[in-house]
């Protein structure tokens, strides 16, 4: 669902080296961001799931859901397990975390990665401001295929990372969240609910069209 037409996707873990960035004028890459190397994938994958269970079973002491959440999803994206789809299932881990640790009510769509998106200059500022420093750390090379091959060990780097400033970033979202854009959606939903009655008591027609009229209605400043 998440990745769509598989056709010329690889499905499952990757088996190359993934990077984020530009290339040169030779097509040679110039990473911003580079992901743990392919052989390392698995047992990072498998060390962020028992890290996931952990934070999620704990009986000691609970774990905040929004912090879970930050742990989870950005500890994925850094690793960058796939060859495509990471940001998308980056961002739906946020809402698989909070909905599993029942942080909104079931069944209720949480927008706060629309809010992540919203904030895509702060978003990439905090996902920046842990690739830069890492890069420091990682010894690569450009391959034939115009890829990067990382030359030393740098499990450790997506192993243990500095969480601070992405679950600062993700408090500030849901705050946002909660605080405005909820209201702001429930009070759309009250007056489309109430154009709705207001249509269909003057004229009988499907509700589609209805919806339809709002829509146009909506789109023409309400005229």
């Amino acid at each position: 669902i998440l990745i769509g037409d598989d056709r010329l996707t690889p499905i499952g873990y990757r088996d190359d080296g993934v990077f984020l960035g530009e290339r040169d004028h030779s097509n040679d890459p110039l990473p911003e961001f580079i992901g743990a190397r392919p052989e390392d994938v698995p047992d990072l994958m498998t060390a962020l799931n028992n890290c996931n269970n952990r934070l999620r079973l704990t009986d000691t002491e609970e774990v905040d859901p929004v912090l879970q959440a930050a742990i989870i999803a950005f500890g994925f994206v850094y690793i960058h397990p796939l060859a495509d789809g990471n940001g998308r299932l980056h961002r739906c881990l946020i809402h698989h975390v909070l909905a599993e640790r029942k942080y909104t009510p079931p069944g209720m769509v949480f927008p706060v990665s629309s809010v992540m998106l919203d904030r895509i200059d702060d978003y990439r500022a905090v996902l920046q401001g842990h690739s830069a420093p890492l890069m420091e750390h990682i010894a690569w090379r450009a391959t034939p295929t115009g890829n990067v091959e990382v030359l030393n060990d740098t499990a450790d780097l997506y192993r243990f990372y500095d969480c601070t400033a992405e679950a600062e970033f993700l408090y500030d979202c849901v705050r946002k969240t909660i605080e405005e854009d909820l209201p702001r959606e429930i009070a759309y939903l009250k007056r489309h609910d109430a154009a709705m009655r207001s249509i269909m008591n003057r004229i009988e027609m499907p509700d589609a069209l209805a919806r339809q009229v709002i829509l146009f209605v909506t789109q023409n400043e309400g005229r």
